[in-house]
């Protein structure tokens, strides 16, 4: 970071190198047009007052807009803002609104107008989204503390002006695409100037890669894969690099602007995993199902070992909100397609995950934390999907490993109200995992005999245990949940057809254990009342696992 006396030097270069310089009073230099105000004597008064009625108007609307319950004026107020971004005046009431409006909703404002602004079918002219960009590149610059969501919003119009003018050339120069150079300026600043320019490309990553329908699709589609070669592997090195950097120094979970310097960080790293690398617009429901289509040119990165290792550490170091993020750029790490490695190398990096995986379990303090637990589900299941059990098989730690994941995944199914969406990324897991068996061409043991078993018995055991729980407790019954709950089966059955025989005489003898119990409470009349409906809800999940 620069000291304070270099980033004033810093600030004043960006709030003058692009813009007319600023004039007196004037703490960012006017889009264009007379200024919102000017010294005293050199306008009127009465254009002065009439500035300062515009201006409580506009809060007056901003207030009505984001506060109001009235739900008449909040329409109102809708009706006034689309005015707003049609007039002639809309660019110097937004300077208006960020320069000397007194709340954030009115610096929100004037970002949402812009932002509509800048987005219209028929664009602005080039020089005006040059200075509307580095106007907002200057002010917050200049003011790093605003409120995040305003940060937010003005950074969305900087990547909206930079997608949309991405090819546009002026003075045989593209001028929308220096956002590294600008970005990096912010980098040596604060800590705060460090998170607004992180943001500015994590927005800019996710603006390129996100398909506008009222466009033509194809110019989309250019413009992403221009992104992507030109510029893509540059921000995720350098987003690495600097997760590197903070690691290395004591992490101090207690300081804010650094937690959120980390949080943004990990957004950018995932915002870049998550690319649509080749435009196949995957259908994001089918989580299962998706393979992170890195480039060749990024070959280098992955097959560093210290890559993985460092989003490891960072879940082992970061608290639950951070560290969930970590494990979700490992799930897009594990789903990484396979064809980007040869088979020792693909070998190498298998075995640097099921490391990881491992590290993970013997340390399993941060699974207790559901957004951990369940991206570490969604790894395990992404981990089966994108490898053969084959592969998986000759990994030197995998019989620790998968003993590992077996008391994990039997531990999980015992809890079964803890995270139970969940549930279905494990019994992923180890229905793919049986499934592939019969394909296993290699003489390593593939121990799920051993472990298969004892998963479809802790899943049996433990929905007749719930039945209890939910009866006396009046909790919604989980059956009643018929889509999931055949799906489950559906998973279940397939696990359960390693050493079959095991199963089936497990059901067996709960099914004789249940009817004998219904028994004796039918002869017996001095019972419990809530025993009869809790027998009947066994049998009904009886019947169903039958």
């Amino acid at each position: 970071m620069l000291p304070q006396s270099k980033w004033r030097g810093f600030s004043e270069q960006i709030l003058t190198a692009t813009l007319c310089p600023p004039r007196r009073l004037h703490p960012l230099p006017p889009l264009f047009g007379p200024p919102p105000y000017c010294e005293s004597g050199s306008q009127p008064d009465t254009n002065m007052a009439a500035h300062l009625q515009s201006l409580a108007e506009l809060e007056a609307l901003c207030t009505q807009l984001y506060e109001g319950t009235d739900l008449g004026q909040r329409l109102q107020a809708e009706k006034v803002l689309l005015e707003l971004i049609e007039s002639p005046e809309c660019l110097s009431k937004c300077q208006l609104l960020l320069e000397q409006g007194t709340s954030s909703y009115a610096q929100l404002l004037a970002a949402t107008c812009l932002s509509k602004l800048v987005c219209r079918a028929s664009p602005l002219p080039i020089e005006q989204r040059i200075d509307i960009r580095n106007y907002i590149l200057n002010y917050v610059a200049s003011q790093p503390k605003l409120a995040p969501f305003v940060i937010q919003a003005l950074v969305q119009v900087i990547a909206k002006i930079t997608k949309l003018g991405w090819f546009e050339v002026q003075k045989d120069q593209l001028v929308f695409r220096d956002v590294m150079a600008d970005v990096k300026k912010f980098l040596q600043g604060t800590v705060d100037h460090c998170v607004i320019g992180v943001m500015i490309l994590s927005e800019l990553t996710q603006e390129m890669n996100l398909v506008d329908y009222s466009r033509p699709s194809s110019k989309h589609r250019k413009i992403a894969t221009s992104f992507r070669d030109s510029s893509l592997k540059d921000i995720v090195m350098l987003a690495c690099s600097l997760l590197k950097e903070i690691l290395a120094k004591p992490l101090n979970l207690q300081d804010q602007s650094q937690q959120g310097l980390v949080m943004h960080l990990l957004k950018l790293v995932l915002n870049c995993l998550s690319f649509d690398f080749i435009g196949s617009s995957a259908d994001e429901s089918a989580d299962d199902l998706c393979t992170v289509q890195i480039p060749t040119t990024w070959r280098t990165i992955f097959l560093e070992s210290e890559t993985l290792d460092l989003f490891f550490d960072l879940y082992h170091s970061l608290p639950p909100l951070l560290s969930q993020l970590a494990l979700s750029c490992l799930v897009q790490f594990a789903s990484v397609r396979r064809s980007l490695f040869s088979n020792p190398e693909r070998a190498k990096y298998l075995g640097n995950l099921i490391k990881g995986v491992k590290r993970v379990l013997e340390n399993p303090q941060g699974l207790s934390d559901p957004g951990n637990y369940h991206e570490f589900c969604r790894f395990l299941a992404r981990l089966k999907t994108n490898y053969q059990l084959g592969e998986l098989v000759v990994v030197e730690d995998y019989p620790e490993v998968i003993r590992l994941i077996a008391n994990f995944t039997i531990t999980s199914l015992q809890h079964w109200e803890f995270a139970p969406n969940s549930v279905h990324y494990l019994l992923t897991l180890w229905q793919r995992m049986v499934a592939s068996v019969p394909f296993v061409k290699s003489t390593e043991p593939h121990l799920l005999d051993t472990y298969a078993p004892e998963v479809t018995k802790a899943y049996i055991t433990s929905r007749l245990e719930s039945v209890s729980v939910v009866v006396r407790d009046g909790l919604d019954d989980p059956l009643d949940d018929t889509a999931t709950v055949f799906q489950q089966l559906e998973q279940l059955c397939t696990v359960s057809r390693c050493e079959y025989e095991k199963s089936c005489t497990l059901l067996v003898q709960l099914f004789d254990q249940s009817a004998q119990n219904y028994q004796k409470i039918l002869h017996s009349p001095t019972g419990n009342p809530m025993d009869l409906p809790i027998q009947e809800g066994e049998f009904k999940q009886m019947v169903l696992e039958y």
